[in-house]
């Protein structure tokens, strides 16, 4: 999924962008308060990472206005502040989790799988589809069994397709969801994305359909 993580110290920022990246995530990165509100404003992301102290306008000015604006985004608040005061106020303004500084990054990976799953109505980390098993936290897929060996952006792809089934995603969706800013795509390289997965599915009660002059749709055939 898209995610867009907000935090002034270069050195965490790389760690977590680098996490996420490798996890498949595309990962957009705001250093202050004024480059995440343009951000926030005129980009679509699944989840947001949310320094609370940053220069310009701070986290939670930032959580306030996202909020008033009806977008609810999942928000994951990272804060070096522990008191209990403090955790309940962000809770309040609309932050969905948080977490506190110094954290492990695979805590940091388990908080966002978990929004991520919630936005997609996932109750657990495991989801079975006919013959179809997708484990995101194990980040495994298994068709008949038969586990598949997937990329990290086809694991990320097939999670999209997973949690809209039967809602077409153009290609121009696909691509915004699946690269960040700094990636210079063309819709060939979701066609071709998409084509891999297609071919390591085969047999899967899952297929992704295409809608001629639109994009894709996966569809749970079937008896599966």
């Amino acid at each position: 999924m898209r995610i867009l993580v907000i935090e002034d110290t270069e050195d965490l920022a790389d760690a977590v962008i680098d996490s996420l990246r490798g996890l498949g995530h595309a990962v957009d990165w705001a250093a202050d308060g004024h480059q995440a509100d343009e951000l926030l404003r005129t980009e679509t992301y699944q989840l947001i990472i949310l320094d609370v102290m940053l220069p310009g306008p701070d986290g939670q000015t930032l959580l306030r206005q996202l909020r008033r604006r009806g977008d609810r985004t999942p928000v994951l608040v990272t804060t070096a502040r522990s008191q209990i005061d403090t955790k309940i106020h962000l809770l309040d303004l609309g932050a969905d989790d948080y977490i506190v500084k110094p954290f492990d990054l695979r805590e940091l990976e388990a908080r966002c799988r978990a929004l991520l799953r919630r936005s997609h109505g996932m109750v657990s980390s495991e989801a079975v589809f006919g013959n179809l098993v997708f484990d995101a936290a194990g980040r495994t897929v298994a068709v008949d069994g038969r586990p598949l060996d997937l990329s990290a952006r086809e694991f990320r792809l097939l999670e999209l397709f997973l949690g809209n089934l039967g809602r077409v995603q153009t290609k121009a969706a696909l691509i915004d969801r699946l690269f960040d800013l700094e990636q210079a795509v063309t819709p060939n390289a979701v066609e071709m994305s998409v084509s891999r997965l297609r071919r390591k599915l085969e047999g899967a009660s899952v297929v992704i359909r295409t809608v001629h002059g639109v994009g894709y749709v996966g569809e749970k055939q079937d008896g599966g």
